[in-house]
């Protein structure tokens, strides 16, 4: 982070203590306050595990449509293979995106599948509480979206983030991740990677609209978040979610 970027964090009244715990020393941000009050979310997306194949078509897309740098993904899909010995073995070469080769193991695999992975669009994100300076915030629809305007590439948000779905660009050296495609679902269009998913593991519409499949699902399906005990309250939803997936 350069000289002018750190000067900013001091002068907003943040500090950094013992093992990283980032606190505010001042009341927080005038804009804070807009960001953590408008969330409607109205939008939800489910994966169905049993669905997905790990073709990668959804890596690529989500590459192409939002200009994402090369070893970075928004979106990613692992590989898990549970073995009769109980280990459990997770890879995803280059996110997915090409696919998966076979792999053979000394154990008898007893169940293998493919897990897509992105932003979870928590109802209680972390990444917001942590921006030092209100770049990440959530949009009227309950969208978790970053300003690159105003970031300043700390990574708080990075760290913050249990999912691992954050990144910095080492183009724009701003926080960078899944928005859902917001410039394509404020316009009605479906996010990119749901548009290709050739076997419609992926779903994504409105929870409020009873004629939406997505607010179908969510009413008439048992549904699981990842990693619940954070209390993030994920709007990224899964069926036939594994208990070795975290």
């Amino acid at each position: 982070m350069n000289k002018d970027r750190r000067n900013f964090i001091k002068q907003t009244g943040w500090s950094i203590l013992g093992g990283g715990l980032l606190i505010s020393v001042f009341p927080l941000l005038p804009g804070s306050a807009h960001a953590s009050k408008n969330k409607n979310h109205i939008f939800a997306f489910i994966v169905d595990i049993e669905k997905c194949i790990g073709c990668g078509k959804c890596v690529n897309a989500c590459i192409k449509e939002n200009s994402v740098p090369n070893d970075f993904y928004r979106t990613w899909v692992e590989r898990y293979h549970i073995l009769e010995n109980g280990e459990v073995i997770v890879d995803s070469p280059d996110g997915g995106s090409d696919g998966f080769k076979p792999q053979e193991f000394k154990h008898k695999v007893e169940k293998a599948f493919f897990v897509p992975k992105l932003c979870n669009h928590c109802k209680k994100p972390n990444c917001v509480q942590v921006c030092p300076v209100v770049a990440t915030y959530v949009s009227k629809e309950g969208v978790v979206l970053v300003d690159d305007k105003h970031c300043v590439g700390c990574s708080y948000c990075v760290q913050a983030c249990p999912y691992g779905a954050r990144f910095i660009n080492p183009e724009t050296r701003t926080a960078d991740k899944c928005t859902w495609c917001y410039h394509r679902i404020k316009k009605g269009y479906k996010p990119a990677c749901v548009l290709v998913c050739p076997t419609g593991a992926r779903q994504f519409g409105r929870i409020d609209d009873p004629e939406s499949p997505v607010h179908k699902t969510v009413k008439e399906k048992m549904l699981q978040i990842l990693k619940p005990e954070t209390g993030n309250e994920p709007m990224t939803m899964y069926l036939g979610l594994d208990k070795e997936v975290r």
